[in-house]
């Protein structure tokens, strides 16, 4: 099966080739190599996957030196063109995408990259499969589209129609395109909503990374909502696994799908929606207490209101998930931030 892995230069992007290359899949990658963050770090994890900067051109493929499977291709996914021409060219077998605009508290900020990126891009996907006869389609989503929801877990069946950030409407908006091509082309669509992912090689615009930094710089950390916030941290490792299981095993039509109470992570189309998350709630202030000792560091902390598009709790119920792919995340926040730890200091040179 060969399987387009759209920002495959990203955290979770990376993660997911790498496993599907050592499952014995094909893979072709791609990713704009934007400037939201530190374009060393997607530069190192592609470096990983044996994908040379020297061979990158917008457009071009660039093969890995490592795996005789693996491709690459520097495009943005809001360029249809280069979308239309890239699947007409690899004829792709199933579709990943993990390209987009990351970050709550950015798309409050910058809220035209979250559009291009999100909507435009994602449409251009769902084009790509449409028009190319791909029938395998996840992509992600994310736990931020719970918005005000405070019942908790958060189940796929609650309604998640009260966002309180660009960012997780643009997710929902994900969704509900996703839905519409099952509906009318028969395209099987999966949406994963993430819970706070983390481990080596992840995001610096996020906690692990910030506070890491800035606890072994002896600078303070901004901890939120005067540290009074709960996130369902969920380890690298266990979202592959389920992202995974979730290509191997495409969405199905929902035979029961009641037309007068629909459940809104299923329908009569092949569509499902699912959470990862590790399912057991962090608090901050406990997350923080071990990042520093596995750092052998205490952290300076500015004690901040929660700020604008956050939530105070995330929760995952990943009962459908285990329902239907027999997965469920189970890496604890101590092994999780331990193997964190030592891929900062060996990647960062830190002893």
């Amino acid at each position: 099966m060969k399987i387009l892995v759209t920002g495959s230069a990203g955290f979770i992007g990376f993660h997911l080739s790498k496993r599907l290359l050592e499952k014995g899949y094909e893979v072709v990658g791609i990713d704009n190599l934007n400037d939201y963050y530190d374009v060393s770090l997607k530069l190192g994890r592609l470096e990983e996957l044996g994908i040379k900067s020297e061979s990158m051109e917008y457009g071009k493929k660039a093969e890995s030196k490592t795996f005789g499977s693996c491709a690459f291709y520097k495009i943005d996914l809001a360029d249809s063109c280069a979308i239309d021409e890239l699947f007409s060219k690899e004829r792709f077998d199933a579709v990943c995408n993990l390209g987009a605009q990351a970050g709550v508290r950015y798309s409050l900020q910058n809220p035209s990259a979250y559009i291009s990126s999100n909507l435009v891009g994602f449409a251009n996907i769902l084009e790509g499969c449409r028009n190319h006869n791909v029938e395998n389609l996840s992509y992600a989503s994310s736990s931020s589209v719970y918005g005000l929801n405070k019942s908790m877990p958060f189940k796929v069946s609650d309604s998640v129609d009260h966002p309180v950030s660009l960012y997780a409407a643009t997710k929902k908006s994900n969704e509900l395109m996703a839905h519409t091509y099952s509906h009318l082309y028969g395209i099987r669509t999966t949406g994963l909503r993430f819970f706070t992912v983390y481990g080596p090689w992840g995001r610096p615009d996020m906690a692990p990374m910030l506070f890491a930094d800035a606890i072994l710089n002896d600078r303070p950390i901004n901890v939120f909502n005067y540290g009074k916030m709960q996130r369902d941290f969920t380890y690298i490792d266990d979202i592959v696994e389920g992202v995974v299981r979730v290509i191997e095993n495409p969405a199905k039509e929902n035979s029961d799908f009641d037309f007068i109470n629909p459940d809104p992570a299923t329908s009569s189309a092949p569509y499902r929606v699912y959470n990862i998350g590790n399912g057991k709630p962090v608090k901050l202030m406990d997350f923080i207490l071990t990042l520093e000792k596995h750092l052998g560091r205490k952290a300076k902390m500015n004690m901040m209101p929660i700020q604008p598009g956050d939530v105070e709790a995330t929760w995952a119920d990943t009962s459908a998930l285990e329902r239907d792919v027999g997965y469920k995340p189970s890496t604890d926040l101590e092994r999780g931030i331990g193997e964190f730890v030592k891929w900062y200091r060996e990647f960062y040179g830190i002893k």
